[in-house]
């Protein structure tokens, strides 16, 4: 079967992500590619962070760029910077684990991807696109 991102068609771009089995199958079957899910991710609300748009995590060495953008932010509404107090992975030990939940290793719905300064930005609640529409 083809693997088709639907919001990739919708634009009327071939979005074809991969094949499935059974491989004998021409049949479509659809599912959602990298930028789409991100963006779909994106225009949900958080629940750890309610009322949040823009999350700001800043590295937990970087004390001087925290407090910076802790200050130039503050007055906006809608906007919070944090200090990642992540050190690892909670499963890294080495005590087995009876009943594996987790269907990746990372089981992290946004890994984390801080850029040269030190900080990551993270939205929430943006408006959707719809496929099709353009922007």
């Amino acid at each position: 079967m083809k693997l088709i991102c639907a919001w990739c068609r919708a634009e009327g771009r071939p979005g074809l992500l991969g094949e499935k089995p059974p491989l004998d199958d021409p049949a479509e079957t659809h599912g959602i590619c990298p930028r789409h899910r991100a963006e779909l991710i994106e225009s949900l609300p958080s629940a750890s962070f309610p009322g949040v748009d823009l999350l700001i995590v800043v590295r937990p060495l970087e004390a001087a760029l925290f407090q910076y953008l802790d200050r130039r932010w503050s007055s906006v509404r809608g906007v919070q910077v944090i200090v990642d107090r992540r050190r690892a992975e909670r499963r890294r030990g080495r005590e087995p684990v009876s009943t594996e939940r987790r269907r990746r290793p990372d089981a992290r719905i946004r890994p984390p991807t801080f850029t040269p300064p030190g900080y990551q930005m993270i939205r929430f609640n943006r408006p959707q696109r719809l496929p099709g529409v353009a922007r």
